[in-house]
């Protein structure tokens, strides 16, 4: 897609130093004719170097992204870099603000977007501005992802798979870089749509986290985060010093094997989870069960496990509709 974006700003992304300013996004609802929504931007740049791309606020109920985003544009000296950083801390803004996982203008999920559309609603021009214009500038991507209003998960730093073996194996060293105890081969069952997908596809090195848990600030997700991400900037060369993170007989390399590692509620009601995140489950196990409060006489309808291996990821509320993810188990990863 060449269509030129609408989207306008006055960042020069060839100047070196700290800029902060905004992503400008013509927008004209009923109360505003000539307005525009503002998405905020950083470049910090110092010299010649790789340039890394980094997303917080993809959904707008996932928070530990953009708090960490946030302090860095405002304690990261540029002298501590060689390169470059261009950082969109809360790029779906609308449901940031909202503290939503989707945009309250036009509904849709950021992460089921790409490539975008440069004339269409809200969320297809932004999408579109990340992957026609942003991506073309970066070297690496990351993308800053949290459990949400949805799941609490387990702190995690995530793969998204490619077909090129070299960028594969760039992009695992990046992300085992990052220094999680859980590192997570996903592709969201093929969806091309999402951020990192069309990273990859771009050819980007790319590190995709999931921290923290129910649309609360986990404290050890915020300090993973800070951690992980200037283990990535050294790893890529941007900063200067060795990674740090887990020992190596501590780090887990893990997969969702396919459709079977995914449980979804098999009716609407109240969900009573067995297991907490991390327990060791087996194929065919209760996995919960689905209670109908307002008919106590109703047995609970029963939800099993498809895959033996470990419990990735738990449904945070209590209150489910059928078909909605209420577990997610990973199994050790083989490589392709």
């Amino acid at each position: 897609m060449n269509e030129r974006s609408l989207i306008h700003t006055d960042i020069d992304f060839d100047r070196d130093g700290r800029q902060v300013s905004e992503l400008h996004l013509p927008h004209s609802p009923h109360t505003d004719a000539w307005g525009v929504m503002p998405i905020p931007i950083a470049v910090i740049k110092n010299g010649s170097g790789p340039t890394v791309l980094m997303e917080g606020g993809n959904h707008g109920d996932e928070y530990e992204g953009p708090i960490v985003l946030g302090r860095i544009i405002r304690d990261l000296d540029p002298a501590e870099i060689r390169g470059r950083l261009i950082i969109i801390p809360a790029i779906n803004i609308p449901a940031v603000l909202a503290g939503q996982r989707t945009s309250p203008v036009d509904g849709l999920n950021f992460n089921r977007c790409f490539p975008g559309d440069p004339h269409g609603s809200m969320t297809q021009q932004i999408v579109h501005y990340v992957h026609s214009v942003l991506f073309p500038l970066a070297d690496a991507f990351v993308d800053l992802h949290s459990g949400g209003s949805s799941l609490d998960i387990l702190p995690s730093a995530v793969v998204e798979p490619s077909d090129n073996p070299d960028l594969m194996a760039k992009t695992l060293d990046a992300v085992q870089a990052f220094g999680a105890t859980y590192t997570v081969v996903l592709n969201n069952l093929g969806d091309p749509r999402t951020s990192t997908a069309s990273a990859v596809e771009n050819g980007l090195i790319t590190v995709g986290t999931e921290l923290g848990r129910g649309g609360a600030v986990s404290l050890d997700s915020i300090e993973l985060a800070e951690r992980g991400v200037r283990n990535v900037l050294k790893h890529l060369g941007l900063m200067e010093g060795e990674p740090n993170g887990p020992r190596d007989d501590e780090r887990n390399l893990v997969c969702v094997p396919g459709s079977d590692g995914y449980v979804y509620a098999p009716a609407a009601g109240v969900y009573e989870p067995l297991h907490e995140k991390g327990a060791l489950v087996e194929k065919g196990e209760l996995a919960g069960m689905v209670h109908f409060l307002d008919d106590p006489g109703r047995p609970p309808v029963e939800a099993h496990y498809r895959s033996s291996g470990r419990l990735y990821a738990r449904r945070q509320p209590g209150r489910v509709a059928r078909g909605n993810c209420v577990g997610v188990v990973v199994v050790a990863y083989r490589g392709s």
